[in-house]
């Protein structure tokens, strides 16, 4: 299976080659990818120099421009597509079903991928992908179990990639549009999920409270990690219980799972952490490349070496599982 690993900045895309990457995804420096944080991503000029790197290495680079462009604003993602070819991508993740057309019509040769922001999780809705877009690959969202996986990779000719490690943000769903209400900021449309310049820490008593846009997300004891306020990760008060209601501050973590979505059908394996550092891009991809190989040879995979790596230190198999409230 290849492995699909991400990179937020230029030296994490070498990272991530180096480190055994068959793939890296990343994005261009403004509205047209999920991860438009100041000090990330790549200008056109980046771009074609990462690409000719992993190429020159044998890997092949994915340029996300998932996000859904704001009405009057076409260009700027019209033109990420274009620059996006003129650099030499070996495909695109789009969601927008208009960018999707423009694509398929002024850039046929330009290889489609269909990103996770689409949310298409039924053979009907990827086979309509495929006939009206040539979509190529679909990156499944995080809500499916192995076994769905693998019904529908039977009724399709699309190949799937599916998520393994890193956040666990399903991204579709409306808990986004917690964070817009929260900041201004939509995760769908301006790439911005819970953006550090609204976040605000204020030691309150024995207590530390972390606050997105004026909302106190959490509040811990003094001698407690606190995590990063991301509002679909909050503590929310639901009747008599207050807890972590839609999900827990904890990382996806499905390399045990590699055998069992190997057998379902899927085609890619995909890493999640545009906004870590190339140091930790590096060890998870050594990681996962490890496995890859392990189960490509019959191996057992080794369980348990990315813990520390993980948000909150735990992890979680999320929805292949289907262990939510």
């Amino acid at each position: 299976m290849e492995l699909v690993c991400p990179a937020g900045t230029p030296s994490a895309l070498r990272a991530a080659v180096d480190a055994g990457a068959h793939a890296v995804y990343c994005g261009f420096a403004d509205e047209s990818n999920a991860r438009n944080f100041p000090g990330l991503n790549f200008s056109p000029e980046e771009m074609t120099e990462g690409i000719a790197y992993a190429h020159a290495r044998g890997a092949k680079v994915l340029v996300a421009i998932n996000t859904f462009p704001r009405a009057g604003a076409e260009p700027l993602w019209h033109r990420a597509v274009a620059n996006a070819e003129a650099a030499g991508a070996d495909a695109v993740i789009l969601a927008d079903v208009g960018l999707l057309a423009h694509a398929a019509e002024h850039h046929p040769g330009l290889r489609r991928h269909l990103s996770v922001q689409a949310a298409a999780a039924n053979p009907d809705a990827i086979n309509l992908y495929a006939q009206a877009f040539d979509v190529k690959r679909v990156v499944l969202p995080r809500v499916l179990t192995v076994q769905e996986i693998a019904a529908i990779n039977r009724e399709i000719d699309v190949e799937t990639e599916v998520f393994v490690f890193g956040g666990l943000c399903v991204m579709a769903e409306g808990r986004c549009s917690l964070s817009s209400y929260a900041t201004g900021k939509s995760p769908n449309m301006n790439g911005v999920c819970s953006p550090a310049s609204h976040v605000v820490y204020a030691e309150e008593g024995q207590e530390l409270a972390a606050r997105l846009g004026g909302f106190t997300i959490h509040r811990t004891k003094k001698d407690q990690p606190a995590p990063y306020p991301t509002l679909c990760k909050g503590c929310f008060n639901s009747e008599d219980q207050t807890g972590h209601i839609f999900e827990d501050p904890v990382s996806l973590d499905a390399s045990r799972l590699i055998p069992a979505l190997s057998q379902a059908g899927v085609t890619a394996l995909k890493i999640e952490g545009r906004q870590r550092s190339r140091a930790y891009v590096a060890e998870v991809v050594r990681n996962f490349r490890a496995a890859v190989e392990a189960v490509a040879e019959g191996r057992p995979v080794a369980e348990g070496t990315l813990a520390r790596l993980s948000e909150g230190q735990a992890a979680t198999t999320g929805a292949y599982a289907k262990t939510w409230r």
